[in-house]
């Protein structure tokens, strides 16, 4: 539907316009589908070599993506969106090439805020023992984090926008901030969730899928020239990637993985915190949240549309976008659904239906017959 024409039919040789290909990241575990790509080198089977790019923040992946630094990068899902809109940065045409992972993130509140909460049972009397503004973290304006946490503090009956002070900071800066008191709380991936409760500085209230069960997380993406001039690289990687996260569904593989990302290239922390929120099956000291997921079948993997046209309902919620009535078009054109399945195709794995319907925490349904239109407006707190 939105792949170039120049893919070529899948019983073809597929001759690849790009060969080596440098990716981004930011030190978080679900990066866990990009370092099995290269530590077990699964892009020579389809005719890549990677290169993988630690960078220091969201701010810095998006800056590379559009310099042509970085090929393709694990990336917030809402950061690609507010690009697509000019909202996260310069306006650039971008492409959602596949879900790298479901769950996995959290909301931790300082001690003291933690505390407070189970004294006086509601958000709202909670905050108010602070006597001052609190202040939150997320890791980038439009990102996933961000729209997961005004989503659930909006739930609780506290408003993001006014209610509470909105900071962004880089995930592996978030525990020390805490520590050091400059944060009341923040919404980040793992495992700084985990790292924070085990230094004693916060605990973990809320998890992200409590907000939208089995919500998309991480995407592979990349700027939509670059699928135009290289569409058979760009499915080779996708066909890299699922391979990959089919790998991390493997019997011992996800201990495995904790051990590599461990790595001082890569998140260089303990593997114990590492390996605590990121196996099969969610550990004890996360018992309402959902498992991180990185293929389940392929049923993590597929791009749906309608799964990306809800950050584009939260940004007009919360005053980043005027209402629109193109979400859906906006939404099919950044998710390159076609280039996925020519590529989930060639390694043997079925592409799940298009439609969706999912009731988030506070009782609304989102799904791919809800229209959008008037949705960012049916909420009682928005902008």
């Amino acid at each position: 539907m939105n792949s170039p024409a120049s893919l070529t039919s899948p019983s073809a040789p597929a001759p690849l316009e790009k060969t080596h290909l440098r990716l981004g990241f930011v030190a978080l575990a679900d990066v866990a589908p990009l370092v099995v790509a290269k530590l077990l080198e699964f892009g020579h089977a389809h005719g890549l070599t990677l290169e993988l790019c630690r960078q220091p923040s969201w701010a810095a992946v998006r800056d590379k993506l559009l310099s042509g630094d970085l090929d393709a990068a694990h990336v917030l899902y809402g950061l690609v969106y507010g690009v697509q809109l000019g909202l996260g940065g310069p306006q650039t045409d971008m492409a959602v090439l596949m879900v790298l992972n479901r769950n996995g993130q959290a909301i931790t509140l300082s001690s003291r805020l933690a505390d407070a909460l189970a004294e006086h049972g509601t958000l709202p009397k909670a905050l108010a023992t602070l006597g001052r503004k609190p202040v939150f973290a997320q890791t980038f304006p439009t990102g996933t984090h961000a729209m997961w946490l005004y989503y659930w503090l909006a739930s609780q009956g506290v408003h993001p926008l006014r209610d509470i002070e909105s900071v962004a900071i880089p995930p592996p800066e978030m525990v020390a901030a805490l520590a050091k008191e400059r944060l009341d709380g923040f919404c980040v991936g793992e495992p700084w969730n985990a790292m924070a409760e085990a230094e004693g500085v916060g605990r973990t209230v809320a998890y992200t899928s409590e907000v939208w069960p089995d919500h998309p997380e991480k995407v592979l993406a990349c700027r939509r020239d670059f699928v135009s001039a290289n569409p058979n690289a760009a499915r080779a990687l996708v066909q890299t990637m699922l391979e990959a996260c089919r790998w991390l569904d493997g019997a011992g593989h996800r201990k495995e993985i904790a051990r590599w990302l461990a790595r001082p290239e890569f998140i260089g922390i303990g593997e114990a915190l590492i390996a605590e929120r990121l196996g099969d099956e969610i550990a004890a000291s996360a018992p309402r949240g959902l498992p991180m997921r990185f293929f389940d079948n392929g049923a993590v993997n597929y791009p749906r549309a309608a799964e990306g046209a809800w950050f584009l309902t939260q940004f007009e919620r919360w005053g980043m976008l005027d209402a629109r009535t193109d979400y859906a078009k906006i939404a099919a054109q950044i998710n390159q659904m076609q280039l996925y399945r020519d590529a989930a195709a060639r390694v043997g794995i079925a592409v799940p239906d298009d439609d969706i319907s999912q009731v988030l925490v506070d009782g609304k349904e989102w799904g791919s017959s809800t229209p959008s239109a008037g949705y960012a407006q049916s909420f009682t707190l928005r902008r």
